[in-house]
């Protein structure tokens, strides 16, 4: 029987220790690999998109006349955008504008500081090390025991040099979660700064397509005064003669005078345009100029793609979706806090009363220790901050789709208006001509006798206003089409959006020096 025993029981003890290994070799992997608690983040499906181009595109409506768009199988503009325009002024106030404007600093400096967050939050992975190196010197009290010996207390000199350690493992994933929390909200601020910059350089482009027109607009009300002093001297001089009336001279020195009111008043507009693109730039207003050269535009073909590319081209778009990845890890970060936190520690040095023993084997000392820690009561403060996540995520998954149909609906709206206008503005070119023909027409009954001057007023009256709103069509054409570019989302698309991987990539010290 008790060879039996002692055959059996070393075989026993063979089969408990392979289960032994196994069981800590599994509690080792966990304690290794942890585990991310908390809902898996899946994009949000895009809006179903049937229709193969934009309704308000002019590919649905072929036999209108006026701007066409360009094919949808032309490539989409890329990088600098402006240079459509083929407007070398333009381009050289927009490079100067990537570089000098205040606001697209603030951005990118907002971008960085993000990507210093990423590299915090990646910091928790790791161990935190402290060595506190100290020396102190101490003399005790004579007086704390009772003896009938005279007792002076004793004086001692220690020197340390200790090294601690602390270390969290990330068991449930928060520190996971905290990182990718952080690598999102980086994309989010990498594409807040590329809508910015996009929204920066189209004002650029409007108020500078706006001073163009004032400048137009400034030419015609000169010509158009021009034509009314030389009524003025003409009615003048044929009522000086005997063989005009007085109120003609007063209805042709009215009509002068209402137009050098309005040649005066395009001043305003233009520096107020003016004073808007310095600021653009980072300059002072007061040393900016931009030289007056009146031009006529025509808008050039605007590839517009298809609709279902509209979403990998919007940075605002692409910072919505972000931000619902951020909510995401957020939840998973309340879902850690649930569990307990285990906290590693490890301490160790030398210790001696003389520097010259430091380096001496006994002097050394160390501690090791292990803690976790778990709140089990909190009044419900735990679930609730769950609830707020989850409200706060739907309420993110809410304001996607809403920046979604916002980013549609703007393109729209843009190329209704580019397509109208271009439309409305031949309709106005005829309506120049006519206006111009019958001012031609009545000068000449006028200057026979057959009409009065209060005609001819009329006329030129009725030619200034078509000339003005077609000066004011063309400067909408513009206007239009830079807006079209702006709600494709310019040269930008989702490939130039950094990855987590980028925005926790180091970055230079220099990127980070202090601007003066």
């Amino acid at each position: 029987m008790n060879k039996m025993m002692q055959l059996k029981m070393p075989q026993c003890r063979d089969r408990s220790r392979p289960v032994f290994f196994a069981l800590s070799s599994a509690l080792c992997a966990l304690v290794l690999a942890g585990c991310n608690v908390g809902p898996k983040y899946h994009t949000p499906p895009p809006p179903q998109i049937a229709a193969s181009n934009y309704k308000e595109s002019t590919v649905n409506f072929q036999n209108q006349p006026g701007w066409k768009v360009a094919s949808p199988s032309a490539p989409m503009l890329r990088g600098k955008w402006w240079e459509v325009f083929n407007e070398p002024e333009l381009n050289s106030l927009e490079d100067q504008l990537n570089i000098s404007n205040y606001t697209i600093k603030q951005y990118f400096n907002q971008y960085m500081e993000a990507r210093a967050l990423v590299a915090e939050a990646r910091s928790q992975y790791w161990p935190t090390l402290t060595f506190v190196p100290s020396w102190s010197r101490q003399k005790t009290s004579g007086n704390l025991r009772s003896s009938t010996y005279a007792n002076t207390g004793a004086t001692s000199t220690i020197w340390q040099a200790p090294l601690d350690a602390s270390w969290s493992p990330d068991l449930w994933g928060k520190v996971r979660n905290e990182v990718r929390s952080a690598e999102y909200a980086a994309q989010i601020s990498a594409a807040d700064l590329a809508y910015e910059t996009l929204t920066e350089q189209a004002s650029l482009a409007e108020y500078y397509f706006e001073i163009r027109g004032q400048d137009e607009l400034q030419v015609i009300l000169n010509q158009t005064v021009d034509a009314d002093q030389k009524a003025l001297d003409a009615n003048q001089g044929a009522y000086q003669a005997g063989t005009g009336d007085y109120i003609s001279v007063v209805e042709a020195r009215a009509t002068l005078q209402a137009a050098q009111s309005a040649a005066t008043n395009v001043g305003l507009a233009r520096a107020q345009y003016e004073h808007a693109i310095a600021v653009l730039l980072g300059k002072v207003a007061t040393d900016f100029s931009i030289p007056v050269k009146p031009m006529i535009y025509s808008p050039p073909p605007i590839p517009t793609g298809v609709p279902s590319q509209l979403l990998e081209r919007r940075p605002d778009i692409a910072a919505a979706e972000r931000t619902l990845a951020e909510a995401n890890a957020t939840i998973g970060i309340g879902y850690g806090a649930f569990f307990p936190q285990v906290t590693l520690s490890a301490s160790g040095g030398t210790e001696a009363s003389n520097i010259a023993r430091m380096a001496d084997w006994p002097s050394r000392f160390w501690s090791l220790g292990a803690s976790a820690s778990q709140i089990v009561f909190d009044a419900g403060l735990y679930r609730a901050e769950l609830h707020q996540y989850e409200a706060a995520y739907n309420a993110d998954l809410a304001s996607y789709r809403q920046t979604t149909l916002t980013a549609f609906q703007q393109v729209e709206d843009a190329l209704a208006g580019f397509r109208i206008y271009s439309q409305q503005f031949l309709q106005e070119q005829e309506a120049v001509r006519s206006s111009q023909d019958f001012l031609n027409l009545e000068t000449q009954r006028y200057n026979t006798g057959v009409d009065p001057y209060v005609d001819v007023v009329t006329a030129q009256t009725t030619l200034l206003g078509d000339q003005q709103a077609l000066n004011v069509l063309q400067v909408s054409q513009m206007m239009s089409a830079v807006e079209l570019i702006e709600s494709l989302g310019g040269g930008w698309d989702l490939s130039q959006l950094p990855t987590a991987a980028q925005t926790g990539a180091k970055v230079p010290n220099s990127a980070y020096a202090l601007q003066k």
